[in-house]
Protein backbone atom coordinates (compact mmCIF):
# COMPACT_ATOMS: atom_id res chain seq x y z
CA UNK A 1 0.00 0.00 0.00
CA UNK A 2 1.02 3.47 -0.79
CA UNK A 3 -0.43 6.50 -0.75
CA UNK A 4 -0.62 10.51 -0.09
CA UNK A 5 -3.15 12.79 1.45
CA UNK A 6 -3.05 15.78 3.98
CA UNK A 7 -2.79 15.33 7.04
CA UNK A 8 -5.91 17.63 8.05
CA UNK A 9 -8.12 15.25 6.80
CA UNK A 10 -6.08 12.37 7.52
CA UNK A 11 -6.64 13.54 11.55
CA UNK A 12 -10.56 14.63 11.27
CA UNK A 13 -10.76 10.61 9.17
CA UNK A 14 -8.98 9.03 12.29
CA UNK A 15 -10.73 10.99 15.00
CA UNK A 16 -14.28 10.11 13.57
CA UNK A 17 -13.58 6.40 12.74
CA UNK A 18 -11.54 5.84 16.41
CA UNK A 19 -14.78 7.25 18.22
CA UNK A 20 -15.65 3.40 17.83
CA UNK A 21 -12.71 1.77 19.98
CA UNK A 22 -13.73 0.70 23.33
CA UNK A 23 -11.91 1.91 26.33
CA UNK A 24 -11.71 -1.70 27.60
CA UNK A 25 -11.58 -4.26 23.90
CA UNK A 26 -12.78 -7.61 24.97
CA UNK A 27 -10.39 -8.59 21.86
CA UNK A 28 -7.08 -7.25 20.93
CA UNK A 29 -7.93 -6.87 17.65
CA UNK A 30 -10.67 -4.33 18.39
CA UNK A 31 -7.69 -1.92 19.40
CA UNK A 32 -7.05 -1.40 15.64
CA UNK A 33 -8.13 0.79 13.00
CA UNK A 34 -8.16 -1.12 9.67
CA UNK A 35 -7.00 1.30 6.69
CA UNK A 36 -7.94 0.39 3.03
CA UNK A 37 -6.76 2.16 0.23
CA UNK A 38 -8.50 2.20 -3.36
CA UNK A 39 -10.39 4.36 -5.62
CA UNK A 40 -8.92 7.36 -4.88
CA UNK A 41 -9.60 7.03 -1.20
CA UNK A 42 -8.55 5.48 2.39
CA UNK A 43 -11.04 4.24 3.73
CA UNK A 44 -10.87 3.90 8.53
CA UNK A 45 -12.67 1.29 9.76
CA UNK A 46 -12.59 0.94 13.99
CA UNK A 47 -15.11 -1.11 15.96
CA UNK A 48 -15.76 -2.13 19.47
CA UNK A 49 -17.95 -5.35 18.41
CA UNK A 50 -21.53 -3.63 18.52
CA UNK A 51 -21.13 0.35 17.15
CA UNK A 52 -18.98 0.55 13.90
CA UNK A 53 -17.24 3.80 12.30
CA UNK A 54 -16.02 4.04 8.86
CA UNK A 55 -14.59 7.04 7.49
CA UNK A 56 -13.42 7.89 4.31
CA UNK A 57 -10.60 10.26 3.34
CA UNK A 58 -9.59 11.32 -0.36
CA UNK A 59 -6.03 10.01 -1.27
CA UNK A 60 -3.88 10.01 -4.44
CA UNK A 61 -3.16 6.35 -4.02
CA UNK A 62 -0.49 4.57 -6.16
CA UNK A 63 -0.21 1.23 -4.76
CA UNK A 64 -3.74 -0.12 -3.13
CA UNK A 65 -3.84 -2.58 -0.38
CA UNK A 66 -5.16 -2.93 3.64
CA UNK A 67 -3.38 -2.75 6.49
CA UNK A 68 -4.43 -2.92 10.26
CA UNK A 69 -2.58 -0.16 12.68
CA UNK A 70 -3.05 0.60 16.37
CA UNK A 71 -6.03 3.19 16.32
CA UNK A 72 -4.89 5.83 19.44
CA UNK A 73 -1.24 5.62 18.39
CA UNK A 74 -1.83 6.34 14.75
CA UNK A 75 -4.03 9.03 15.73
CA UNK A 76 -1.88 10.50 18.15
CA UNK A 77 0.91 10.08 15.31
CA UNK A 78 -1.11 12.29 12.89
CA UNK A 79 -2.27 14.88 15.32
CA UNK A 80 1.31 15.78 16.09
CA UNK A 81 2.42 15.77 12.31
CA UNK A 82 3.21 19.23 10.60
CA UNK A 83 0.27 20.68 8.04
CA UNK A 84 1.21 18.68 4.81
CA UNK A 85 0.68 16.17 2.30
CA UNK A 86 1.30 13.18 4.48
CA UNK A 87 3.02 9.83 2.34
CA UNK A 88 2.19 6.51 4.08
CA UNK A 89 3.77 3.33 2.67
CA UNK A 90 3.48 -0.75 3.78
CA UNK A 91 5.94 -3.21 2.98
CA UNK A 92 5.95 -7.11 3.11
CA UNK A 93 6.37 -7.28 7.25
CA UNK A 94 3.38 -4.92 7.13
CA UNK A 95 5.34 -2.13 8.78
CA UNK A 96 4.02 1.54 8.07
CA UNK A 97 6.14 4.33 7.45
CA UNK A 98 4.70 7.51 7.75
CA UNK A 99 6.62 10.86 6.22
CA UNK A 100 5.41 14.47 6.33
CA UNK A 101 8.00 17.34 5.29
CA UNK A 102 10.50 16.51 7.79
CA UNK A 103 9.04 13.62 10.00
CA UNK A 104 9.28 10.06 9.66
CA UNK A 105 7.40 7.39 11.60
CA UNK A 106 6.87 4.07 11.39
CA UNK A 107 4.10 1.50 12.97
CA UNK A 108 3.91 -2.28 13.07
CA UNK A 109 0.48 -3.45 11.64
CA UNK A 110 -1.22 -6.92 11.04
CA UNK A 111 -2.93 -8.49 8.16
CA UNK A 112 -5.93 -6.93 7.40
CA UNK A 113 -8.05 -9.79 6.90
CA UNK A 114 -8.21 -10.63 10.43
CA UNK A 115 -10.34 -7.62 11.09
CA UNK A 116 -14.32 -8.21 11.67
CA UNK A 117 -16.27 -7.97 8.43
CA UNK A 118 -18.96 -4.53 8.92
CA UNK A 119 -22.61 -5.45 8.50
CA UNK A 120 -23.80 -3.62 5.05
CA UNK A 121 -27.57 -2.67 5.58
CA UNK A 122 -26.74 -0.20 2.84
CA UNK A 123 -30.03 -1.94 0.64
CA UNK A 124 -32.62 -1.04 3.19
CA UNK A 125 -34.93 1.74 3.18
CA UNK A 126 -33.56 5.39 3.31
CA UNK A 127 -34.71 7.85 5.67
CA UNK A 128 -33.15 11.17 4.94
CA UNK A 129 -33.13 13.80 8.21
CA UNK A 130 -32.11 17.29 8.40
CA UNK A 131 -28.27 17.17 10.03
CA UNK A 132 -28.28 20.63 11.87
CA UNK A 133 -31.86 20.36 13.47
CA UNK A 134 -31.09 16.45 14.31
CA UNK A 135 -27.76 17.42 16.04
CA UNK A 136 -29.46 19.98 17.86
CA UNK A 137 -32.35 17.53 19.30
CA UNK A 138 -30.26 15.13 20.28
CA UNK A 139 -27.94 17.49 22.81
CA UNK A 140 -31.23 18.28 24.21
CA UNK A 141 -32.28 14.80 25.20
CA UNK A 142 -29.00 13.30 25.80
CA UNK A 143 -28.94 14.43 29.65
CA UNK A 144 -32.01 12.27 30.50
CA UNK A 145 -31.10 9.06 29.34
CA UNK A 146 -29.94 6.43 32.29
CA UNK A 147 -26.67 6.13 32.52
CA UNK A 148 -26.86 2.46 34.71
CA UNK A 149 -30.13 1.03 34.37
CA UNK A 150 -30.98 -2.33 35.18
CA UNK A 151 -33.93 -1.87 32.44
CA UNK A 152 -30.99 -1.71 29.13
CA UNK A 153 -33.53 -0.44 27.30
CA UNK A 154 -33.79 3.18 29.54
CA UNK A 155 -29.82 2.91 28.41
CA UNK A 156 -30.92 4.02 24.78
CA UNK A 157 -32.76 7.36 23.06
CA UNK A 158 -36.27 6.19 21.10
CA UNK A 159 -36.43 7.37 17.65
CA UNK A 160 -39.64 7.21 16.38
CA UNK A 161 -40.65 8.49 12.99
CA UNK A 162 -44.19 8.48 11.32
CA UNK A 163 -45.10 10.72 7.42
CA UNK A 164 -45.42 13.93 9.49
CA UNK A 165 -42.38 14.09 12.35
CA UNK A 166 -39.92 12.66 14.12
CA UNK A 167 -39.32 12.27 17.74
CA UNK A 168 -36.64 11.37 20.21
CA UNK A 169 -37.00 10.58 23.39
CA UNK A 170 -34.72 10.02 26.75
CA UNK A 171 -36.06 8.83 30.07
CA UNK A 172 -34.29 7.79 33.24
CA UNK A 173 -36.81 7.33 35.80
CA UNK A 174 -36.32 10.65 37.40
CA UNK A 175 -37.14 13.21 34.45
CA UNK A 176 -38.16 12.62 30.72
CA UNK A 177 -36.59 14.16 27.44
CA UNK A 178 -38.80 14.73 24.20
CA UNK A 179 -37.50 16.62 20.93
CA UNK A 180 -39.54 16.62 18.07
CA UNK A 181 -39.01 17.76 14.07
CA UNK A 182 -42.04 17.79 12.12
CA UNK A 183 -41.52 17.26 8.36
CA UNK A 184 -42.26 15.11 5.54
CA UNK A 185 -40.66 11.80 6.10
CA UNK A 186 -40.47 9.10 3.40
CA UNK A 187 -41.41 5.43 5.42
CA UNK A 188 -41.17 2.11 3.84
CA UNK A 189 -44.15 0.71 2.41
CA UNK A 190 -46.86 -0.36 4.37
CA UNK A 191 -45.34 0.90 7.69
CA UNK A 192 -46.76 3.99 9.53
CA UNK A 193 -44.10 4.47 12.25
CA UNK A 194 -40.44 3.56 12.47
CA UNK A 195 -38.82 2.86 15.69
CA UNK A 196 -35.39 2.20 17.21
CA UNK A 197 -34.21 2.03 20.47
CA UNK A 198 -30.30 3.36 19.44
CA UNK A 199 -27.57 3.59 22.66
CA UNK A 200 -26.75 6.69 24.71
CA UNK A 201 -23.04 6.98 23.94
CA UNK A 202 -23.94 6.32 20.23
CA UNK A 203 -26.72 8.97 20.12
CA UNK A 204 -23.51 11.12 21.28
CA UNK A 205 -21.00 9.92 18.75
CA UNK A 206 -23.21 10.69 16.38
CA UNK A 207 -23.90 14.20 17.31
CA UNK A 208 -19.74 15.06 17.48
CA UNK A 209 -19.41 13.55 13.75
CA UNK A 210 -22.46 16.19 12.67
CA UNK A 211 -21.76 19.01 11.23
CA UNK A 212 -24.14 22.32 11.48
CA UNK A 213 -24.09 23.07 7.47
CA UNK A 214 -27.49 24.19 6.21
CA UNK A 215 -28.99 21.63 4.34
CA UNK A 216 -26.77 18.71 5.08
CA UNK A 217 -28.70 15.41 5.75
CA UNK A 218 -27.77 12.58 7.81
CA UNK A 219 -29.45 8.74 6.04
CA UNK A 220 -30.38 6.22 8.19
CA UNK A 221 -31.07 2.78 7.16
CA UNK A 222 -32.79 0.43 9.83
CA UNK A 223 -32.87 -3.06 9.75
CA UNK A 224 -34.52 -5.47 12.75
CA UNK A 225 -31.84 -5.23 14.66
CA UNK A 226 -29.29 -2.26 13.99
CA UNK A 227 -29.28 1.14 12.39
CA UNK A 228 -26.40 2.95 10.08
CA UNK A 229 -25.97 6.40 10.02
CA UNK A 230 -24.53 7.99 6.57
CA UNK A 231 -23.43 11.29 7.99
CA UNK A 232 -21.27 12.65 5.18
CA UNK A 233 -17.72 10.85 4.79
CA UNK A 234 -18.60 8.73 7.34
CA UNK A 235 -20.86 5.78 8.14
CA UNK A 236 -21.99 5.09 12.05
CA UNK A 237 -22.86 1.04 12.22
CA UNK A 238 -24.49 0.33 15.49
CA UNK A 239 -26.54 -2.62 17.17
CA UNK A 240 -29.82 -1.27 18.54
CA UNK A 241 -31.15 -2.33 21.67
CA UNK A 242 -33.70 -4.53 22.12
CA UNK A 243 -36.73 -4.85 23.62
CA UNK A 244 -39.77 -2.54 24.39
CA UNK A 245 -39.56 0.72 25.49
CA UNK A 246 -41.73 2.40 27.81
CA UNK A 247 -44.77 3.75 26.54
CA UNK A 248 -43.90 7.15 27.24
CA UNK A 249 -47.02 8.94 26.29
CA UNK A 250 -49.30 7.08 28.96
CA UNK A 251 -46.53 9.08 31.62
CA UNK A 252 -47.64 12.30 30.12
CA UNK A 253 -50.02 14.05 32.25
CA UNK A 254 -53.03 15.52 30.28
CA UNK A 255 -54.35 17.78 32.85
CA UNK A 256 -53.13 20.66 35.10
CA UNK A 257 -54.47 22.52 37.90
CA UNK A 258 -51.52 25.14 37.93
CA UNK A 259 -49.99 26.68 35.31
CA UNK A 260 -46.96 29.02 35.15
CA UNK A 261 -45.23 31.14 32.34
CA UNK A 262 -41.77 32.29 33.16
CA UNK A 263 -38.84 33.92 31.55
CA UNK A 264 -36.59 30.57 31.45
CA UNK A 265 -33.19 32.83 31.15
CA UNK A 266 -34.37 33.95 35.01
CA UNK A 267 -35.00 30.56 36.14
CA UNK A 268 -32.27 29.22 35.06
CA UNK A 269 -30.33 31.63 37.12
CA UNK A 270 -32.43 31.63 39.67
CA UNK A 271 -32.46 27.78 40.22
CA UNK A 272 -28.40 28.03 39.71
CA UNK A 273 -27.96 30.73 42.55
CA UNK A 274 -30.34 27.97 44.94
CA UNK A 275 -28.36 25.33 43.44
CA UNK A 276 -25.08 26.35 45.28
CA UNK A 277 -26.83 26.14 48.49
CA UNK A 278 -28.60 22.83 47.50
CA UNK A 279 -26.16 20.73 46.87
CA UNK A 280 -24.56 21.64 50.40
CA UNK A 281 -27.56 19.87 51.71
CA UNK A 282 -28.84 16.09 52.38
CA UNK A 283 -30.90 15.90 49.07
CA UNK A 284 -29.62 18.61 46.96
CA UNK A 285 -33.30 20.25 47.47
CA UNK A 286 -34.60 23.37 45.91
CA UNK A 287 -38.76 24.44 46.93
CA UNK A 288 -40.69 26.52 44.16
CA UNK A 289 -43.73 28.49 45.24
CA UNK A 290 -46.64 29.92 43.46
CA UNK A 291 -48.85 32.15 43.68
CA UNK A 292 -49.92 35.53 43.06
CA UNK A 293 -47.80 36.16 40.05
CA UNK A 294 -44.56 35.36 41.94
CA UNK A 295 -42.54 32.43 41.79
CA UNK A 296 -39.73 32.09 44.95
CA UNK A 297 -37.34 29.66 44.78
CA UNK A 298 -35.90 28.79 47.97
CA UNK A 299 -32.82 26.44 49.22
CA UNK A 300 -31.28 25.43 52.66
CA UNK A 301 -28.02 23.85 54.09
CA UNK A 302 -26.49 23.59 57.38
CA UNK A 303 -23.93 26.82 55.47
CA UNK A 304 -26.65 29.02 54.77
CA UNK A 305 -30.21 29.45 52.48
CA UNK A 306 -31.23 31.04 49.13
CA UNK A 307 -34.18 33.24 47.88
CA UNK A 308 -34.75 33.84 44.75
CA UNK A 309 -38.23 35.70 43.44
CA UNK A 310 -39.32 36.08 39.73
CA UNK A 311 -42.47 37.55 38.07
CA UNK A 312 -44.63 34.97 36.58
CA UNK A 313 -47.86 34.44 34.92
CA UNK A 314 -50.18 32.10 36.93
CA UNK A 315 -53.01 30.52 35.77
CA UNK A 316 -55.00 28.13 38.03
CA UNK A 317 -54.51 26.91 41.86
CA UNK A 318 -51.11 28.19 43.80
CA UNK A 319 -48.44 25.87 44.31
CA UNK A 320 -45.60 24.75 45.88
CA UNK A 321 -43.26 22.00 44.98
CA UNK A 322 -39.92 20.67 45.19
CA UNK A 323 -37.45 19.39 43.21
CA UNK A 324 -33.90 17.73 43.08
CA UNK A 325 -31.84 20.91 41.80
CA UNK A 326 -30.20 18.57 39.32
CA UNK A 327 -32.68 17.63 37.39
CA UNK A 328 -34.67 20.75 37.35
CA UNK A 329 -31.67 22.55 36.38
CA UNK A 330 -30.66 19.67 33.37
CA UNK A 331 -34.35 20.47 31.68
CA UNK A 332 -34.27 24.65 32.08
CA UNK A 333 -30.61 24.75 30.66
CA UNK A 334 -32.03 22.87 27.73
CA UNK A 335 -34.43 25.43 26.70
CA UNK A 336 -33.85 28.27 24.73
CA UNK A 337 -37.04 30.14 24.39
CA UNK A 338 -37.70 33.34 25.78
CA UNK A 339 -40.33 31.90 27.96
CA UNK A 340 -41.97 28.57 28.49
CA UNK A 341 -44.75 26.82 30.74
CA UNK A 342 -44.42 24.58 33.55
CA UNK A 343 -47.84 22.71 33.85
CA UNK A 344 -48.95 20.40 37.19
CA UNK A 345 -51.49 19.20 39.14
CA UNK A 346 -50.32 18.93 42.58
CA UNK A 347 -46.76 19.34 44.89
CA UNK A 348 -46.63 14.66 43.64
CA UNK A 349 -47.68 14.95 40.55
CA UNK A 350 -44.91 14.86 37.44
CA UNK A 351 -43.62 18.77 36.03
CA UNK A 352 -44.20 19.36 32.36
CA UNK A 353 -42.38 22.05 30.84
CA UNK A 354 -43.51 23.04 27.45
CA UNK A 355 -43.46 25.76 24.79
CA UNK A 356 -45.83 28.96 25.21
CA UNK A 357 -46.62 28.24 21.65
CA UNK A 358 -46.03 24.72 19.17
CA UNK A 359 -44.43 21.41 20.53
CA UNK A 360 -40.81 21.23 19.61
CA UNK A 361 -40.17 20.00 23.01
CA UNK A 362 -41.70 18.51 26.61
CA UNK A 363 -39.26 17.97 29.22
CA UNK A 364 -40.83 16.55 32.31
CA UNK A 365 -39.48 16.38 36.02
CA UNK A 366 -40.59 13.93 39.34
CA UNK A 367 -41.07 16.40 42.02
CA UNK A 368 -39.09 15.33 45.41
CA UNK A 369 -41.80 14.37 48.37
CA UNK A 370 -41.14 16.60 50.97
CA UNK A 371 -42.87 15.99 54.54
CA UNK A 372 -44.07 19.12 56.06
Amino acid sequence: MKLKCSAQDLIVGLVNATRALAARPSSPILEYVKLTAADGHIVLTCTDGSLTIRAEVKADIEEEGDILLPGRLLTEIVRKLPEGLVALSVGDKNIAVIKCLSSRSTLSGMPAEEFPVMRDIINTHALHVPQKRLKDMISRVIFAIAQHESRQTLTGSLLEVTKGELRLVGLDGFRLALQTMKGDFVLPEGMDIVKAIIPGHVMTEMSRIMGDEEGAMVTFHIDQGHLMAIIGETTVLTTLLAGEYINYRQILPKDWKTRITVKCKEFEEAIERASLIAREGKNNLIKVNAENDMMRITSMSDLGDVLEEIAIHLEGEAIEIAFNARYIGDVVKNIDDECCMLSMSNAVSPCVLSPVEGDDYLYLVLPVRVSN
